[in-house]
């Protein structure tokens, strides 16, 4: 059963190199956007309670960020917690309050986000978190405000039709008060008053969900008219590093018109 494991490590470490001087030398996205979906699903496949899914999916997003910091990926934008979501059991969002607590605060030390000079900022109504996570939010986005090498945004109590609210109420508020002028709106005018706003490139070139599910469920509504979007069969806790690069080598074939 060794023989044959590490046989299989060995077609594995093979089949990623392969993939990987396939991508190479090609154009490589600059925005990946991911919908982590499926930890529970995972869990409950192994045995586990449900909840415990996101403890190993949250331990995942590291490797991913290494990964595309070493593909030379400039910004990654994750979703990882939706408005919707504070509708599941108390106790399960808690936890999952309690790891975005523990993993911000390893960023904030984390050697990979300033050596590569990676900005963090979470997107969302951040609002709607508790009070001492809005804080440490604050404290990991002051720590690396500077940074403008690479990017990683971590969507939280995010919806993409509440951006797009918020965005319109703001603008109207400007309206208001006379800093904006109705004909003065345009795309860009609405693009500045986004969660994004901070990117030099809001718009992804690829998004890739996880779980087989093949729907973005309100994720980047307006920035994703011309993402080139991918659906893998594999659920969040399990994906792995030729999976990305699969996902990249699929953007890499499609040929994008955007719209013309």
């Amino acid at each position: 059963m060794l023989k044959s494991l590490l046989s299989m490590i060995g077609v594995y470490r093979i089949y990623e190199k392969w993939l990987l001087n396939q991508v190479k030398g090609k154009p490589m996205p600059e925005h990946i956007a991911i919908i982590l979906d499926g930890n529970r699903r995972w869990a409950q496949n192994h045995s586990m309670n449900p909840h415990k899914g996101h403890f190993y999916g949250a331990d995942k997003t590291e490797n991913v960020l290494r990964w595309c910091l070493d593909l030379g990926v400039k910004t990654i934008t994750l979703y990882a917690f939706s408005t919707e979501n504070f509708k599941r059991p108390p106790e399960e969002v808690k936890e999952i309050m309690s790891l975005f607590d523990e993993k911000l605060q390893k960023v904030l030390n984390d050697d990979n986000i300033h050596k590569h000079q990676v900005r963090v900022k979470a997107i969302g109504r951040l609002n709607l978190l508790p009070e001492n996570l809005q804080e440490l939010v604050k404290k990991v986005e002051d720590a690396t405000k500077d940074y403008n090498s690479h990017f990683l945004n971590i969507a939280m109590a995010y919806g993409g039709r509440a951006e797009i609210v918020d965005a319109a109420r703001e603008i109207a508020q400007k309206i208001i008060s006379g800093t904006i002028l109705p004909n003065e709106i345009d795309e860009e005018t609405f693009e500045k008053h986004l969660y994004t706003a901070h990117l030099p490139k809001q718009d992804p070139d690829l998004i890739i969900r996880t779980s087989g599910e093949e729907r973005l469920s309100g994720f980047l509504l307006y920035q994703s008219a011309y993402s080139e979007l991918c659906f893998l069969d594999v659920f969040w806790p399990e994906f792995r590093r030729i999976d990305l690069l699969r996902a990249i080598r699929i953007f890499q074939k499609r040929k994008r018109r955007f719209g013309t």
